[in-house]
């Protein structure tokens, strides 16, 4: 069957479906997963689907016009890649529309990741539009156009539990994106779909593929999909457009200046890159070499902290990279008797499985509340790279218990 018969008889199928299906609306960023997503919806026939875009970021407008390379796919916020989720949702035999969200992009995610940076922290973007566009604003104006729910292209899935929907790990954990999806709540779940939480990547390529879907060649979406260059060279434009200018954003360092690389005794090894270039757990690109560090060993460098205020990143050996536990703020349970259950027991907190970042393996660990919605999380074995700004993310088996910052 044609591309065109298989739209017509979903068409079909769709003037059929009973009315209490209701409406729903896929997320098309015009890559490959949120594509097939739609398609899938739309295949099956069990309601009217509709195709929403967003334009997050136009980067021509956002550079005054001049863009500094060649446009190139897979940037997933940006204008390049709207017009394939136009023409797969013209495949698939549904309506598609387009919503411009860039001030919104601008205000919850952009402007946070370039203040992260200059507070000496690593941002994760990505959980921060998932929480705070798509499944906020977007689900929002969803609802607003008569959709009863929202589809997305993510790697996670959602389960029936005693206390409600679940937010579970895929099925084929080597493209699981349940971390990003740890701040949505019960009631978010409730109103979401995961069509591709059973498949493997291979399997939605296939499916693009046999459908003959205008995306079916089409790569990875780039994972910091706003910053075509450098961060190094993207926050230093924004901060200096925002008037950072000479104060690096924290009102003592100027912009660009390199950082002194110390180790944990203050002694300065040499000068680095501004201290905004680095994260907690960095090896490479220090700008110093091991052997600066002393003793002669030729020990590889770590980045072990590092301190805005004086343009300062301290280096030192794996031994003292590892840590035995952390503070996290902005505590988040996707269910909130776990933290009823964790304020009645605070002095034994939760017992989870963490994840430091998104490809980390999970360490045994338990999870403290403490006042404010902060809690400390103490790992049974010491863990590397524990980065501030990064998410730290709750499992129990594959379930997403929640999760929280680390500060």
């Amino acid at each position: 069957m044609t591309v065109a018969a298989a739209a017509h008889a979903r068409s079909d199928r769709r003037a059929e479906a009973p009315a209490s299906a209701g409406l729903t609306a896929v997320a098309m960023s015009g890559g490959l997963d949120s594509s097939v997503a739609a398609w899938l919806l739309a295949e099956a026939g069990e309601g009217p689907v509709v195709g929403l875009s967003m334009l997050l970021w136009d980067a021509l407008a956002e550079e005054g016009g001049a863009p500094a390379a060649a446009p190139a796919s897979g940037r997933c916020c940006g204008a390049l890649d709207l017009g394939d989720a136009k023409r797969v949702a013209r495949q698939a035999g549904i309506p598609h529309y387009t919503l411009r969200m860039d001030a919104e992009f601008r205000e919850k995610v952009v402007d946070p990741f370039v203040d992260e940076y200059l507070a000496g922290r690593t941002p994760s973007p990505c959980v921060r539009c998932n929480t705070r566009v798509k499944f906020d604003l977007l689900l929002d104006r969803a609802r607003r156009l008569g959709a009863r729910r929202l589809a997305t292209g993510h790697y996670a899935r959602i389960a029936d539990g005693p206390a409600g929907p679940e937010l579970h790990a895929a099925a084929h954990r080597e493209k699981d994106q349940s971390y990003f999806l740890f701040e949505l709540t019960r009631e978010q779940l409730a109103a979401s779909v995961f069509p591709l939480g059973e498949l493997s990547k291979d399997e939605v390529r296939a499916v693009a593929s046999r459908t003959g879907l205008v995306v079916a060649e089409k790569g990875e979406s780039m994972e910091i999909c706003f910053v075509a260059g450098g961060v190094r060279e993207f926050v230093e434009r924004e901060a200096g457009r925002r008037g950072a200018g000479g104060g690096g954003g924290n009102g003592l360092v100027p912009l660009g200046e390199g950082a002194a690389i110390v180790d944990r005794e203050g002694r300065e090894l040499g000068r680095g890159s501004p201290y905004y270039r680095y994260t907690v757990g960095q090896r490479r690109g220090l700008g110093v070499s091991s052997t600066a560090a002393g003793g002669g060993g030729g020990g590889r460098l770590y980045v072990l902290a590092i301190d805005p205020a004086a343009n300062r990143v301290t280096v030192g050996g794996a031994d003292e990279l590892a840590r035995p536990a952390f503070t996290g703020r902005g505590l988040h349970w996707i269910h909130p008797e776990l933290d009823l259950a964790a304020d009645d027991a605070a002095t034994a907190g939760v017992e989870a499985t963490v994840k430091i970042r998104s490809r980390h393996p999970g360490v045994a660990a338990r999870v403290r509340p403490l006042p404010g919605r902060r809690c400390e999380v103490e790992f049974a074995t010491p863990q590397h790279g524990v980065a501030p700004g990064q998410a730290a993310v709750f499992y129990r088996g594959s379930r997403v218990l929640g999760g929280c910052w680390i500060a």
